[in-house]
């Protein structure tokens, strides 16, 4: 999927070999890591420090089709750092486009008009975009329990394709992610604030991880560099989140056709029902030596008693 990059501060055109698995973690720019200074209190003893704060900004995602006026998809709060990925990957979780549409540029920024030159992001599709579906994407996206929850999930039933079986994972490889993890995460070793989200092979290498002060921004990130790289669906990729996992990491893990998703804390229940009708693994309390198997635990080797 080539794709130009205008006003931006790198290109990606040309991208489209996945990226080689690297756990090397990239030093946070001032934006991302913000410096501050500190009074602190400990053990009955007042001191000053320099200190660091995850960067929060608003991003506006607007969409188009040849010849037609960009369209206001939404604006989410988040961390400085691959905008680009983060509104294709936004577009194709949230249903607005799929891995076959070409896109013919992504614009990052008016500048002259906003605060920071990103905080407006265009994606620039190949055929015309279809914007009748924003407001209720809106309203079904955000909706996570009781009747809209469930109006959300049979939406997303409806659009996602069946997940194959994918690779059956020993636990000694899902214990292993969390600590990967961890040490890809600059901006949180230097603010101790932020989600992540890390994609893994089978043998449990880090493939790619992006991070961000919103859980479900850092997976929209992470989808949409696999996406520009033509790499999409993830049928043979592990996805770790470093929170709990809600209906939409799942809903988003299952559009991208991810087989195995994990994440160091809880479930919510529709999270689980998701995930069970979705065909989507779901592991949750990953941490230390254990895991528990909330959906589908075909996928994942274990001695029997």
């Amino acid at each position: 999927m080539p794709v130009t990059v205008r006003d931006g501060p790198s290109s990606i055109a040309g991208m489209a070999t996945p990226p080689e698995p690297s756990a090397s973690a990239t030093p946070p720019t001032p934006r991302q890591a913000a410096p501050i200074r500190v009074t602190t209190y400990r053990g009955g003893r007042i001191a000053t420090r320099d200190d660091h704060l995850a960067g929060e900004e608003p991003m506006a995602i607007r969409a188009c089709g040849p010849g037609q006026v960009p369209v206001d998809v939404a604006v989410t709060m988040r961390t400085p750092g691959h905008e680009a990925e983060l509104a294709v990957g936004f577009l194709y979780s949230e249903g607005l486009m799929d891995e076959t549409d070409a896109i013919e540029a992504i614009t990052i920024g008016e500048p002259g008009e906003r605060s920071q030159p990103d905080d407006e992001v265009t994606v620039h599709l190949a055929r015309p975009f279809d914007a009748s579906g924003v407001p209720e994407r809106h309203f079904v996206a955000t909706a996570s329990c009781g009747i809209c929850g469930k109006a959300s999930l049979d939406a997303v039933e409806v659009r996602c394709r069946p997940i194959p079986d994918g690779p059956v994972v020993p636990p000694a490889v899902l214990i292993g992610l969390p600590g990967a993890l961890r040490e890809a995460q600059a901006v949180f070793e230097a603010t101790g604030g932020l989600h992540a989200a890390g994609l893994f092979d089978p043998v449990g290498r880090l493939i790619a991880v992006r991070e961000d002060v919103g859980r479900h921004n850092a997976l929209d990130k992470l989808i949409g560099s696999q996406l520009l790289a033509g790499v999409v669906p993830l049928h043979e990729r592990i996805v770790l989140v470093s929170g709990r996992a809600s209906f939409e990491l799942v809903q988003k893990a299952a559009v991208a056709g991810v087989p195995v998703l994990a994440a160091v804390s809880a479930p919510s229940d529709l999270a689980v029902e998701a995930a069970s009708r979705l065909g989507v693994t779901l592991i949750g309390f990953l941490r230390g030596e254990g895991f528990n198997v909330y959906a589908r635990p075909d996928r994942v080797v274990v001695g029997r008693a």
